[in-house]
């Protein structure tokens, strides 16, 4: 069992104050200028920034920031250019409730859920405790194309071959031949998992719980999705805006994993699983 499953249930005060102090959410170290590229680059429709979602055409660069202002508490002024950003707390435990009241459903209906994340360096313990959570009241939790490996151009002119691995619980991620996971934004390995689960026909997920392409990939598909994303992962906010994500919690994504522990013990509790 994760450690975090085991935290204490804070309060929703005691909660915000902890995201803060940490700087999972309030000011965080996410830097401005690199939140705004990211949006530059989802409006300019590059792929690697729609996180495996067919997004409308329409969204401007102005647009993108709008939207995460309302959906994730970015600083609003346009000419703040450069130095550090914002999520807003109470968006974020309110997503968090959101999410915690959709697992509740899985649990109650015992639905099939698959889960996988593209930060395994820091994020895994949530997961694989909400896994635990959802297999003690009953729910199949999906291991599908484990193993199944693509090509990734690596940015240094070569390529290194990538698998699916599922951490204990059956949180899927990629690994790496060097033997080490990777963070990753590609939605092709969750769009390989819903390939062999759609072959085998009794096992379509009821629910996705993760993050970057692995979630946009499993909402583009029409699967129920709930997620984490940072602020300068704009792509599944605007998901959620078109009605493709179901909730979308916003958060900085790469604090030490063990910050995250009253979190994951909030969720689960809203969820009914504490």
């Amino acid at each position: 069992m994760a450690p975090d499953a085991a935290a204490a249930v804070p309060t929703r005060e005691e909660l915000r104050e902890q995201l803060v102090r940490t700087m999972i959410a309030g000011d965080v170290a996410t830097p401005r200028q690199n939140n705004l590229l990211h949006y530059r680059r989802m409006a300019a429709r590059n792929p690697y920034y729609q996180f495996g979602l067919d997004l409308k055409p329409s969204w401007t660069e102005r647009e993108v920031l709008s939207m995460m202002v309302e959906r994730c508490g970015v600083d609003p002024d346009p000419m703040h250019l450069y130095g550090d950003d914002t999520i807003d707390p109470d968006i974020t435990i309110d997503m968090l409730e959101a999410m915690g009241d959709r697992i509740g459903r899985a649990a109650r209906a015992r639905e099939k859920v698959v889960l996988a994340t593209g930060h395994p360096a820091t994020l895994t313990p949530v997961y694989q405790a909400v896994a635990a959570a959802l297999r003690a009241a009953g729910c199949p939790i999906l291991t599908p194309a484990a193993g199944w490996a693509y090509e990734v151009d690596t940015g240094y002119h070569d390529t290194e071959r990538r698998w699916i691995v599922y951490a204990p619980e059956g949180v899927a991620m990629l690994e790496g031949e060097e033997g080490r996971t990777h963070h990753t934004h590609d939605p092709f390995p969750m769009e390989a998992m819903l390939r062999e689960l759609a072959a085998e026909s009794t096992d379509w997920p009821d629910l996705a719980i993760a993050d970057h392409g692995w979630a946009g990939a499993a909402g583009q598909a029409g699967i129920d999705t709930v997620g984490f994303a940072d602020c300068n992962d704009p792509a599944l906010f605007a998901g959620a805006a078109e009605g493709k994500i179901d909730v979308v919690v916003p958060l900085d994504d790469g604090i030490s994993p063990h910050h995250y522990g009253p979190m994951t013990a909030y969720l689960l509790s809203r969820a009914g699983l504490g």
